[in-house]
């Protein structure tokens, strides 16, 4: 007979969770980060606040955001006007509008993802859905379950509220499944319509409300991620070789989001980027320190945004070269901060840049990489990443 021991480890897998695969999707709807003040003001009836249409067409111009997606159109808009009111009671109709598109737009990646994988959808074993976009129960997992027809014994996790650290989470826990459980093949998917949930008129008393108006995206990202990839059917890209969570203190002001019967009002705080570049560099010494690496650019970086004053503040604090964070500054600009989905989108670009520019590995030539997610506690989400040769 079998000792506990030995099912254990028959239970395990040999080698790291790897990424085997990455898929985007946004809404259709497009804007320019220009036209936002005209249009934001217009469609909640505030252009008679034109000191206020001044200040925000300023902080759209610092954004270095050149487009965002929505979801929300003038259409809808028009048949929710408490949608354009500030703080108006509206949560149903959001809610009613939420709870069948968040799982359809993360349907869209996840299929991109499970087509670049070029498996069946039956050997998918764990799904992991993230999202800060509604709540419902049974959740957005289940209906993306129904969705892609997946197998019903497949074992799901769903993760609401994260907020933008929530990619990173999500990583975490598919790194420990796909580890712990031998053959697991884990579909996570993050799925974000912050436009639904936070749109909100301006108003004058209360502009940390305005930041996020300037700042947030629609979007989904997925990833399939397993270990011992079949090397004959499977193509890794990024081995997950750590990942860590931290807790910041003092600073569960910086980054808030209360869902009420308003939708959301997310509220990022001045104080966001100086308390997450005060503590960046003692987490990646924890992280690389048993890898002997403490030189930040020797590394790739595929890191959320939050904003531009939080990367330009991480790069002042390490002294990191500019092109360190270029596919995070790339992604902020073609697609706003996309919340939990953000720093998917980054890993994809990282690994597309890569190849196009006939670089040796995913990530940038170099092999260790560090990806992070910042969020509401402030929590920062760390995962040290090792590029796969191509």
């Amino acid at each position: 007979m079998a000792t506990v021991e030995e099912i254990r480890r028959a239970q395990r897998a040999e080698g790291p969770a790897t990424v085997l695969a990455i898929g985007t999707a946004n809404p259709p709807n497009c804007f320019d980060q220009s036209t936002c003040p005209d249009y934001f003001f217009r469609v909640t009836n505030s252009e008679h606040k034109t000191e206020l249409k001044e200040k925000f067409k300023r902080m759209c111009d610092g954004t270095m955001i050149k487009r965002r997606y929505f979801h929300l159109t003038e259409e809808i808009l028009a048949k929710n006007p408490n949608f354009c009111e500030y703080k108006a009671p509206s949560f149903n109709a959001r809610q009613e509008i939420a709870i069948v598109e968040v799982p359809k737009l993360g349907q869209k990646a996840a299929e991109k993802a499970i087509k670049e994988w070029g498996q069946s959808k039956s050997k998918i074993t764990h799904l992991i859905f993230c999202t800060t976009s509604g709540v419902d129960t049974p959740g957005a997992d289940y209906q993306l379950t129904k969705l892609l027809e997946l197998d019903p014994l497949v074992k799901r996790y769903m993760m609401y509220q994260q907020g933008c650290f929530g990619g990173g989470a999500a990583l975490r826990l598919a790194k420990d499944l796909a580890e712990n459980n031998k053959g697991a093949r884990v579909l996570v998917v993050c799925s974000e319509l912050i436009s639904l949930l936070g749109f909100h008129a301006p108003c004058e008393t209360e502009f940390e409300v305005l930041v996020g108006q300037t700042l947030f995206g629609d979007g989904a990202s997925a990833v399939i991620v397993g270990s011992d990839p079949i090397v004959t059917m499977e193509t890794p890209l990024f081995e997950l070789v750590f990942a860590t969570q931290t807790l910041l203190p003092d600073s569960g002001h910086a980054i808030t989001g209360n869902l009420n019967e308003a939708g959301l009002i997310a509220e990022i705080h001045k104080d966001t980027p100086t308390l997450i570049s005060k503590n960046i560099e003692k987490i990646l010494v924890g992280v690389f320190q048993p890898l002997g690496i403490s030189d930040w650019n020797s590394i790739f970086w595929v890191s959320h945004a939050g904003g531009r004053a939080i990367l330009d503040q991480i790069e002042l604090k390490l002294g990191l070269k500019p092109e360190k964070l270029k596919a995070t500054r790339h992604v902020l600009s073609e697609y706003g901060n996309m919340s939990s989905a953000y720093v998917l989108f980054v890993l994809d670009e990282m690994r597309k840049a890569s190849i196009k520019e006939g670089m040796s590995t995913t990530g940038e030539g170099l092999e260790w990489g560090v990806l992070l997610g910042f969020g509401p506690g402030l929590t920062i989400e760390a995962v040290v990443l090792r590029s796969v040769s191509v």
